[in-house]
């Protein structure tokens, strides 16, 4: 498909505010996106809220088809919840681990994830251990099949990591774990909305996404998939009426779906514009969106190191929309907050963000330039010739 950029900048108000290069962070809402959310807000505000959920209920399912067909599941298999950690923390907290169960995880994984894993270790016995990265600094696939034995009870990675542009085989990842015969979670908050995800294909049974970032959702939207043959394998760590059934005085039953990951009170307005924003991606095609983000973001690193004292710290055989860097003369949150004042957004990527990789690569803070479809090779000039010039004040002074 061809990509119409100028429609996709039209449809976007903020394209007319800011030079957006936070993606990763938070995403522009388009247009659609804004006003599915706005309307469902204000007919709350006109009827009530369970009315308009009511009367909406066709828009509130939208979402379910949307992100079946984006992932190529069943619309049995999504939850729709509050946010990409509340998805990914159902999908583990659900998992009855045991003493001496073994959870896979990468060593660029993500901080809420490790502290989850840490807490269910010191709970349960379970033990978590980081795969080594290959040369690329991805995650190794042949580490992955050396650490393979019978207690191992999860492969959990991050698909995108929060600190840089580097894809880690999620597919490749899959294969050893059907191989194996173990759970596998993996998290796609960076990943969703920027390139195809197909679960059969990349063969995981969890997947947890977020709404706000590449999807251009609102926020406090997310989804999670939940492969249709492990779901009565997990129970969910909490229930209520939405996700179970109260059937006797001492019995209830939970419901077959993926909605048992659900609860019944959420944000309907949220859920109707992210429904909004995944048709939005599917229309476009995510294959020409991870082309034309693909294309910004090598363009971006390239036009970087042309700028004295820059250094490029992205990782990985495959690189996308987010971009990693560090320069000399201004820390991260100083290069942030002098683009803000040209109306420039990018965001820091702290070291405690991801541990294990920072210090592994003796990393502190930096900066994240993130690009999306939307965004134009002028504004990658821009971009660039701002923040040599944000530097070279620097130098100066």
């Amino acid at each position: 498909m061809t990509l119409d950029v100028e429609k996709t900048r039209r449809d976007t108000p903020g394209c007319g505010e800011v030079l957006h290069f936070n993606n990763a962070g938070s995403s522009l809402m388009p247009d659609p996106v804004l006003r599915a959310t706005v309307e469902h807000l204000e007919l709350e505000a006109r009827i009530g809220g369970y009315e308009a959920a009511a009367r909406e209920e066709e828009a509130l399912e939208l979402i379910y088809g949307a992100t079946a067909r984006m992932l190529g599941c069943g619309t049995d298999e999504i939850a729709v919840v509050e946010n990409a950690t509340r998805a990914w923390d159902m999908a583990f907290y659900s998992i009855p681990f045991e003493p001496g169960d073994r959870i896979l995880t990468a060593q660029a994984e993500y901080a809420s994830n490790f502290i989850a894993f840490l807490q269910v270790a010191r709970r349960t016995g379970a033990v978590v251990e980081p795969v080594p990265n290959d040369e690329h600094g991805q995650v190794s696939i042949s580490a992955v099949r050396d650490l393979m034995d019978e207690r191992v009870r999860l492969i959990a990675m991050t698909h995108v990591p929060t600190n840089g542009g580097l894809v880690n085989p999620a597919k490749k990842i899959g294969e050893v774990a059907r191989e194996a015969g173990c759970l596998y979670l993996l998290d796609a908050c960076q990943s969703a909305g920027q390139m195809p995800l197909d679960v059969a294909e990349i063969g995981c049974d969890m997947l947890s996404a977020t709404g706000r970032k590449y999807l251009r959702g609102p926020r406090g939207t997310g989804f999670l998939y939940v492969r249709r043959e492990v779901l009565e394998r997990l129970e969910p760590p909490f229930l209520d009426l939405h996700a179970a059934e109260w059937t006797a005085r001492d019995r209830f039953e939970i419901r077959p779906d993926a909605r048992r990951f659900e609860n019944w009170e959420t944000n309907f307005a949220g859920k109707i514009g992210l429904g909004v924003a995944v048709e939005y991606a599917l229309d476009i095609g995510l294959e020409a969106i991870r082309e034309r983000v693909y294309d910004l973001a090598d363009s971006l690193r390239v036009r970087l190191t042309d700028i004295s004292g820059v250094v490029v710290r992205d990782l990985g055989e495959e690189r996308c929309g987010i971009v990693t860097f560090t320069a000399q003369g201004k820390s991260p949150d100083e290069i942030k907050n002098a683009l803000s004042g040209h109306a420039i957004n990018v965001s820091v990527s702290p070291p405690a963000s991801t541990r294990l990789d920072s210090e592994a690569r003796n990393l502190n803070e930096m900066a994240r330039a993130s690009v999306h479809y939307f965004n134009t090779g002028d504004e990658v000039e821009r971009f660039c010739v701002t923040l040599g010039e944000v530097l070279s004040s620097a130098v100066s002074a």
